[in-house]
C-alpha cells in the first residue's frame, strides 16, 4: 500500500490528481487544504474509500506535522499554494508565506521517510520569454513577481534537500491548465461564464499575448505517468500544451463553441504579470503520454457538457 499525501487537494488540479490516485486500490490518499483558494466542493468525497480529507494549513508546522507523524507517507504531491495572477499581485506578502509550507513539507518528508516529493511549480518561473519554446534545461529563469519567485525558491529547496539529505523530488512546471472545476477567476472559465451569459468578454490590452492551454486530463495523466513509471527523478518537466494561442483567439473560440452573442471589449493592459508569450518545450511530456494532447475546442466542449461545470 502506497501512502500518499496531496496538499492543496481542494484546488482544481490537485483534486483531480487525488481522484485519479484513488482509482488505484494500492494507494491510500490523504488530502489536506486550508480552503484559502480551494473549496470543499472540489474534494472527491464518497467515490473511493481509500481517500481521506483533513482541513490543515501546510504553512503552520504544528498543523501539518501531526498529519505526517500520524500517516508516515511514502510519497507527497505538494500542490498547495496561493494562486491566480490578480490574487497574488494583490497579496504579495501572503504569497511569500508559502515558503514556510515548502520548508515544512520538505523537513517533515526528510524526517518521516518520504521516498519522493512531487512539486507543482509554474511556467511563471521563466518570466518574460528569452527563448521559445521554453525548455527545462536551457531557458533561464527570469522571474520577478512574488508568486514566481516563491516557486523558484521551492525548486531550489527541493534540489538542496536532495543534495544534502538524499530526498528525491520531481518538479512539474505547469503551464495554463483548464477544465470543468477551475475557479471562475481564471481566463478560460471566466470567458466561458461570460459567453454563456452573452456578457462582454474583457481582454487586457490588445489580446495578442499568447498562452498554451492544457486540458486537465492531459496534465493529470502526465503527472501520474511520471509517478508510476518512476520518471523525472531529481529533475524538471514542463507540463502543458505546445499550441500557442492569443488571448483574443481564445475569446473568439469560446464565443464560437458557445454560440454566444458576447462582444469582445479591450481594457488597459495589466501593469505587470501578463507575460507577452508563454509556450513550453513539452517533448518530455509527449514522450511519456505517447499520444496527442486534447485540442482546445474539444477541451472546451468537454467543459460545457460536464456536470461539474454546470454546478460550479
Amino acid at each position: 500500500m502506497r501512502k500518499i499525501l496531496v496538499t492543496g487537494g481542494a484546488g482544481f488540479i490537485a483534486s483531480d490528481l487525488a481522484l485519479r490516485l484513488s482509482e488505484d486500490e494500492e494507494n491510500s490518499v490523504v488530502i489536506v487544504d486550508n480552503f484559502q483558494t480551494g473549496s470543499l466542493a472540489k474534494v472527491p468525497f464518497g467515490i473511493h474509500n481509500n481517500i481521506h480529507f483533513i482541513k490543515c494549513d501546510v504553512n503552520e508546522y504544528e498543523d501539518i506535522s501531526s498529519v505526517f507523524f500520524s500517516y508516515r507517507f511514502d510519497y507527497v504531491f505538494h500542490y498547495a499554494a496561493l494562486v491566480g495572477v490578480k490574487r497574488t499581485l494583490k497579496n504579495p506578502v501572503k504569497v511569500l508565506e508559502d515558503i514556510s509550507g515548502i520548508k515544512n513539507i520538505l523537513k517533515l518528508s526528510k524526517n518521516t521517510g518520504v521516498k519522493r516529493v512531487m512539486y507543482s511549480s509554474s511556467s511563471e518561473v521563466y518570466g518574460e520569454p528569452v527563448e521559445i519554446p521554453q525548455n527545462e534545461k536551457t531557458t533561464p529563469l527570469n522571474s520577478r513577481l512574488p508568486y514566481a519567485i516563491v516557486k523558484n525558491i521551492g525548486e531550489a529547496f527541493l534540489r538542496s534537500y536532495s543534495l544534502e539529505f538524499g530526498l528525491d523530488y520531481t518538479i512539474f512546471r505547469f503551464f495554463n491548465t483548464y477544465g470543468p472545476k477551475q475557479s471562475k477567476d481564471f481566463v478560460v472559465s471566466k470567458f466561458l461564464n461570460a459567453a454563456l451569459r452573452n456578457e462582454d468578454i474583457t481582454i487586457y490590452g490588445d489580446g495578442l499575448q499568447t498562452r498554451t492551454f492544457c486540458f486537465i486530463s492531459d496534465n493529470t495523466e502526465a503527472c501520474l505517468s511520471v509517478f508510476y513509471k518512476d520518471e523525472v527523478v531529481n529533475d524538471v518537466i514542463n507540463i502543458g500544451s505546445n499550441r500557442e494561442v492569443t488571448i483574443l483567439e481564445l475569446a473568439q473560440t469560446i464565443i464560437k463553441v458557445t454560440n454566444s452573442n458576447s462582444r469582445i471589449v479591450h481594457t488597459n493592459p495589466l501593469e505587470e504579470g501578463d507575460m507577452t508569450r508563454r509556450m513550453p518545450d513539452n517533448s518530455r511530456m509527449l514522450n511519456l503520454l505517447n499520444r496527442e494532447l486534447v485540442p482546445l475546442e474539444q477541451g472546451l466542449e468537454h467543459i460545457l457538457h460536464s456536470k461539474q461545470f454546470a454546478s460550479h
